[in-house]
């Protein structure tokens, strides 16, 4: 009987859930925006805001601060929020709320990021779009996709392009899957940065100027990136010139870049295919400007790297942007590899030598080229400071879990 009465309590507040929910549909026309974010205000737990198709023009950024709720359009093609007219906000859409999910509709135009997700448990971004219309321009919104300090973050079956930093970027956030989703235009067409277990796979990343970077930078509150798995993914192609605007890290990025690891721990790059970029496929690196922060690790370290298809790259180096496209092609004479590692590693691990459980491993054919350098031995002149071999990088690959992400 005491069981019994647990379960009819379930079915009496799961009826009322129900009967307490509710949709609400918003129409194209006049005051759309106004109808639009008061709907978003006024919404409550469990409740569904349908945008019916149609171009939304607005001048003010809208936000959503309602936890448990589904804001769905007819489609990225079909329900357009424009905000080429945007006069007031940092961006298109911001979200503040727990277990939202957000589906089948396009941001455009934004005046700053197109969506943005702070502090978030629980985020779906389904068939979603983001665009800046006019093509790559410096004045474009940073981010297309950005959801920070989130857990739980699914990215699905999205379009991002033109973001003048990243077309999808997920930073300093937990439990990550980005998937089956395109980036293109972009400075970078995906980024994880400062994050802890993520997948990212079956997506395809074209026509940026790098197509996916992994990264950990200083002075951010969550460091320490690890568990990011890239896999079955397309980062082919990626010919853009860097528009990023001045003084961001990402505008170091040279045009032509497939893959980057900086300075994250637990990476697996397996399965894709890198091919058509003009500078290098894989780099990786180590963060190399100077920084204050002591808590910081600046290198990459337990990085496997296997079974992937590489196609030409390093035909049309970007010797203009940042350092490492003008590195490598003095090192290498010009004969740019499918893989790069920089060998910088920290002082005691040139002296005494680095611990056999964070090198890196490479699991190729023998027709992908690589190439290394000791960096002390080619700044002092010794003999034989540049590797091309990957033999001694050979070790037994071991796959990193499946990244779970909790479900609403």
């Amino acid at each position: 009987m005491k069981g019994m009465s647990i379960y009819s309590g379930f079915l009496i507040l799961m009826f009322t859930l129900s009967i307490n929910s509710k949709e609400i549909i918003i129409e194209a026309g006049p005051n759309a925006h106004e109808r639009l974010q008061e709907a978003m205000i006024l919404m409550k737990d469990g409740d569904t805001l349908i945008i019916d198709s149609g171009n939304y023009i607005f001048e003010d950024s809208l936000s959503l601060d309602v936890d448990n709720v589904t804001i769905k359009g007819k489609g990225m093609n079909e329900t357009i929020l424009d905000f080429k007219n945007q006069k007031t906000g940092a961006q298109g859409l911001l979200v503040t709320s727990d277990k939202v999910t957000l589906e089948g509709f396009s941001i455009m135009d934004a005046k700053g990021d197109a969506l943005k997700v702070i502090g978030s448990k629980g985020i779906n971004m389904i068939n979603l779009k983001t665009e800046w219309t006019g093509g790559p321009k410096s004045s474009n919104g940073a981010y297309g996709f950005y959801p920070v300090e989130s857990e739980d973050v699914l990215i699905d079956g999205c379009i991002a392009i033109g973001a003048s930093d990243a077309g999808i970027y997920v930073g300093q956030s937990r439990n990550i899957i980005v998937r089956n989703s395109i980036a293109q235009y972009n400075v970078a067409g995906i980024e994880i940065e400062n994050s802890y277990y993520a997948d990212v796979y079956n997506n395809l990343a074209s026509h940026n100027t790098a197509g996916i970077l992994v990264f950990d930078l200083p002075d951010l509150p969550q460091q320490g990136g690890h568990h990011i798995r890239v896999f079955d993914n397309k980062a082919i192609d990626n010919d853009t010139d860097n528009f990023a605007p001045e003084g961001n890290i990402v505008g170091e990025v040279p045009r032509g870049t497939g893959i980057i690891i900086m300075a994250n721990s637990d990476v697996e790059i397996f399965n894709n295919l890198i091919s058509g970029n003009g500078t290098v496929n894989l780099s990786i690196v180590s963060y190399g400007d100077e920084t204050d922060d002591k808590n910081y690790y600046p290198h990459p370290k337990r990085i496997q790297v296997h079974n992937n298809n590489y196609g030409p790259s390093g035909f049309d180096p970007d010797l203009e942007t940042g350092d490492l496209a003008k590195a490598l092609y003095e090192i290498s004479d010009g004969n740019m590899p499918d893989i790069f590692w920089d060998g910088v590693l920290p002082l005691s691990q040139i002296i005494l030598g680095q611990p056999k459980d964070e090198q890196l491993i490479i699991d190729e054919e023998i027709s992908t080229s690589f190439l290394t350098i000791s960096p002390i031995k080619y700044m002092l002149g010794f003999s034989e400071p540049i590797k091309t071999s990957k033999q001694e990088f050979n070790g037994t690959i071991s796959p990193l879990n499946s990244v779970v992400i909790e479900s609403f």
